[in-house]
């Protein structure tokens, strides 16, 4: 049953990354949901199966418990993520692909956060946005390989998650009581399980998969207006009456969370959120950036790649003379 469990997040873990960061708890909780909604978006630009690019967000939450979030650009961390979990797969990502669609869901010309305008459209024609040079290209690949090896080394290279979605399906067909077809349920139960994915509550990392995908039925019976038992049926499938309710009410908050975040934020509604502007943030705040491991070093190196592609530039444009 090992294949069927998840290795959770221990409760040092969890107080170490919320009283010992640099990062406040809600530029930690932003930085969690957009770069796993950028994850979720280059899976379906890359036609990856949903199921690799749900391990890909679950690979990426462990990696931020042991290693700071400010240790390297949020796009490059789900970059790398991706990358690995899709070369363990069936269907692998060559980098030149990965890198593509991550410079285009970076440039302007990309919907994504964005609401959309009239400035927007006259944008998104321009293919010279997110056109990545050789230099660039270059610089992103090393950048994706260096840390998809520092990912595995955090994780002690074990890669295996167990996602919920199979069992949910399996635990829908022993349910006769839902009364309404199953695949309107499960296409339900489904979304919520996906959602779930980019909940700051690290719901995949805290929960077995079990318990997630008891709690999602229950939300879908309740969302499309099933009759279900009055009797404690969960218990049936090993989840008590407090997880459930922990976990319904974790997946339910997201939506109005999420909104709340994007009042507050203005610079969510011009993309995807960078280091730059959390580090932005934090001086205004009065914070200090080089406590614990936010990754000063990764700063270093950001400004060494950025000197190389500044040369090289240069060379190209001293030969064209």
């Amino acid at each position: 049953m090992a294949h069927m469990t998840n290795p959770l997040a221990t409760v040092d873990q969890l107080y170490q990354r919320t009283s010992f960061s640099a990062l406040p708890s809600d530029l930690q909780d932003l930085i969690f949901f957009t770069t796993q909604c950028l994850t979720q978006a280059a899976g379906v630009l890359l036609r990856i199966p949903q199921s690799v690019t749900a391990q890909a967000n679950v690979i990426l939450a462990r990696y931020w418990l042991v290693d700071s979030p400010l240790s390297h650009e949020f796009s490059d961390a789900s970059a790398a993520s991706l990358y690995l979990v899709a070369k363990l797969s069936a269907h692998p990502c060559p980098p030149r692909d990965v890198c593509n669609v991550y410079a285009y869901l970076l440039s302007p010309s990309s919907p994504l956060f964005r609401g959309g305008g009239a400035s927007d459209d006259k944008e998104k024609g321009d293919a010279s946005s997110y056109y990545l040079s050789e230099s660039a290209y270059a610089a992103f690949r090393s950048r994706i390989i260096a840390l998809e090896a520092r990912i595995l080394y955090s994780l002690s290279f074990d890669t295996h998650v167990a996602l919920p979605h199979p069992l949910a399906i399996t635990y829908l067909q022993a349910l006769d009581f839902l009364s309404v077809p199953k695949t309107r349920i499960a296409a339900r139960c489904v979304a919520y399980l996906n959602t779930a994915l980019l909940s700051p509550q690290l719901l995949y990392l805290t929960h077995q998969p079990n318990a997630l995908a008891v709690a999602a039925i229950y939300n879908a019976a309740r969302d499309i207006g099933a009759k279900m038992p009055e009797c404690a049926w969960w218990e049936v499938f090993d989840v008590d009456r407090e997880e459930l309710g922990f976990l319904v009410v974790g997946m339910r908050s997201l939506e109005g969370w999420a909104r709340k975040q994007r009042g507050e934020y203005e610079e969510l509604s011009k993309g995807m959120i960078t280091r730059a502007f959390v580090e932005a943030e934090m001086r205004k705040r009065g914070l200090r950036i080089g406590n614990g491991s936010d990754g000063t070093s990764g700063g270093q190196v950001e400004d060494e790649e950025a000197a190389m592609m500044r040369r090289m530039d240069e060379r190209t444009a001293q030969s064209d003379e």
